[in-house]
């Protein structure tokens, strides 16, 4: 299996995406080196300022690291060797091997436990129900906003972590509004407010 191609428009999408998330990350990152107020935050030689946008990739790079040994240990988890996972990254069996050596040669599988989720300042528990047999999750956005009741069970705990993952960047600090207080309904419960104007 080799790696899929993306379309001219998908990359173009995707290019997007990445700026607008290293955007508030960059500055933020060479803001603290060195000190300077956020105004002027890259007051310094194109000379300086360059690497240090380098630096903010990488820390991009590494943070992406953490979901893709998720999605592999996942893969694992369904029968996948490391033979495909390391064809759906490019890699041959041996660089799969060396890339996520627990994944598929793991310890023994054992009953499924909670974990936690960390996005967009926020953090979510992912626990399985075991009434259900399904998994079920509870958060707190980085605006302070807590999840309500869970709902439903999921079958997998994939899917448990998706709806976490979609409730904390509902609820990230950029999204927040500033006088929400600190366990508001989602902004979509709140319709008994007036309508502004």
């Amino acid at each position: 299996m080799s790696t899929p191609e993306i379309t001219a428009t998908e990359r173009t999408a995707l290019d997007r995406i990445l700026l607008d998330a290293l955007d508030p990350l960059a500055p933020a990152m060479r803001a603290r080196a060195t000190g300077y107020a956020a105004d002027r935050r890259w007051a310094a030689d194109p000379a300086e300022v360059a690497p240090a946008v380098l630096g903010t990739w990488n820390v991009v790079d590494q943070e992406v690291e953490r979901p893709t040994a998720t999605a592999a240990r996942t893969a694992a988890s369904y029968g996948a060797g490391h033979e495909r996972l390391g064809a759906a990254r490019g890699l041959t069996r041996p660089g799969a091997r060396r890339k996520w050596p627990d994944a598929v040669d793991g310890p023994a599988a054992a009953p499924p436990t909670g974990s936690s989720l960390e996005l967009f300042g926020g953090t979510a528990e992912l626990f399985a129900d075991a009434a259900s047999g399904g998994w079920r999750w509870s958060a707190r956005g980085a605006d302070g906003t807590r999840s309500r009741e869970a709902g439903s069970p999921t079958a997998t705990k994939e899917e448990a972590a998706a709806h976490a993952g979609a409730f904390l960047k509902q609820h990230s600090v950029t999204d927040a509004p500033t006088d929400a207080p600190t366990d508001a309904p989602p902004a979509a419960d709140r319709s008994d407010r007036p309508a502004a104007g």
